[in-house]
């Protein structure tokens, strides 16, 4: 990979590795959350939904600025915005301004999204399956840290509060870094965009039919590791005796796996394999892991599952997006907006659901969910494999792949 654009990528996956932490942010600390807003495991829950309601209503908008402005002033607000929701949740008096604060923390991602996964793509048009796959890369870095700096915490008995106030001063420092860094000219006239449509599509791509299979994908795969993200430390807790820090280190063994992963997908995406096919086993290998989850009583295999849920559930989301752009390259931001905005929606439904589940029936319960939307996940991806083959002629332009009529 190389691009005349190293400070902005270097920039863009630093946020993506802030990011990675506050995913589970809420998760790790959800006993001192409880009690400073007077809350319960649902209430939080519900908190993180509030990420879902922000991003889902900036997408449609921050996608069309992006497309307009161009990608770095959306990047750059991203990065000083999150200041707001770090500094404000360890502070927050009251559950309603912690919810308000979670909104801002969904429109500070939907804002970076629009901006960043556009401008990786057009530094790097030869490599757009692997540099968004990175993005996950450093998200699991940043989710398999934050476990162990919380862990720190806990046992010295600091203020919970400096996990995220590290956080934003780490936002600072990135975002006046990212505002003096230059990005890639937005244009529609890369190499890609300008091969005519005769000579790269059997037929007109339809957004009606593997435009939208690949939307709702965006859903499900997000569901995927989000369902795990969040409950993995309270289904340690309740169903195996575990402590507190041994449950939250769950996530770390998650994230390894997350990692792991993405390095091997690094290698071999677009080179072996194409991300469509990705789409579909990754997929059936979670639902075989969360079988064992659920069936499995020892904790040795509970840690073995958790590595390979967060090994399964790895990059799906980034290659959602680098597969609607392979069918719909014009517009970059629009149309990968259009799949944030599914993952977007599984943030506010998901969280609310299954803290109503876990508060009423059980922790077991969501994690059958998530092995039902792994299957989902799978039927809605063989689908865009059998478009893509029927699209698409020898030469796939946007992964490099060649593969016979």
């Amino acid at each position: 990979m190389k691009t005349q654009h190293v400070g902005m990528t270097i920039g863009l996956y630093i946020n993506y590795f802030l990011l990675g932490m506050i995913n589970i942010i809420f998760s790790s600390n959800m006993s001192f959350l409880t009690t400073q807003l007077n809350t319960d495991s649902s209430g939080i829950g519900f908190l993180v939904s509030g990420i879902g309601i922000g991003k889902l209503i900036t997408l449609s908008v921050s996608g069309r600025l992006s497309d307009k402005f161009g990608r770095k002033p959306l990047v750059v607000t991203a990065s000083f915005l999150y200041l707001i929701f770090l500094i404000g949740i360890p502070l927050a008096p009251s559950y309603k301004l912690a919810f308000l604060l979670a909104i801002i923390a969904g429109v500070s991602n939907s804002i970076l999204d629009s901006g960043a996964y556009p401008a990786l793509i057009e530094a790097f048009p030869k490599n757009t399956g692997l540099s968004t796959v990175l993005i996950k890369a450093f998200i699991s870095i940043g989710a398999m840290i934050l476990p162990i700096l919380i862990s720190y915490f806990m046992n010295h008995k600091i203020f919970y509060g400096f996990s995220f106030f590290i956080l934003a001063f780490i936002f600072l420092i990135n975002g006046s870094f990212l505002s003096s860094v230059s990005f890639p000219k937005k244009s529609n006239k890369n190499d890609e965009d300008n091969i005519n449509e005769e000579d790269r599509f059997r037929t007109k791509p339809n957004i009606w039919l593997e435009g939208l299979a690949t939307i709702f994908m965006g859903f499900t795969t997000t569901t995927l590791f989000m369902i795990v993200q969040v409950w993995l430390p309270t289904y340690g807790i309740n169903k195996l005796d575990m402590s507190r820090t041994e449950s939250i280190q769950l996530l770390s063994y998650f994230n390894i796996g997350s990692l792991i992963s993405v390095l091997i997908l690094a290698i071999v995406i677009n080179r072996f394999v194409s991300p469509i096919l990705i789409l579909i086993l990754y997929p059936f290998l979670t639902s075989l892991s969360l079988l064992v989850l659920l069936f499995s009583q020892q904790p040795i295999l509970l840690i073995i599952s958790s590595f390979l849920i967060g090994f399964s559930t790895a990059g799906l989301f980034q290659l959602c997006i680098t597969v609607i752009v392979e069918f719909f390259p014009k517009n970059k931001a629009t149309i990968s907006a259009y799949v944030s905005t599914a993952s977007s929606s599984a943030f506010i439904v998901i969280p609310y659901i299954t803290g109503l589940l876990v508060k009423n029936i059980g922790v077991t319960v969501v994690f059958w969910l998530d092995f039902i939307i792994a299957i989902i996940s799978i039927i809605l991806a063989t689908y865009v494999y059998y478009r893509h083959k029927k699209i698409f002629k020898k030469l796939v332009i946007s992964t490099g792949i060649r593969r016979a009529s």
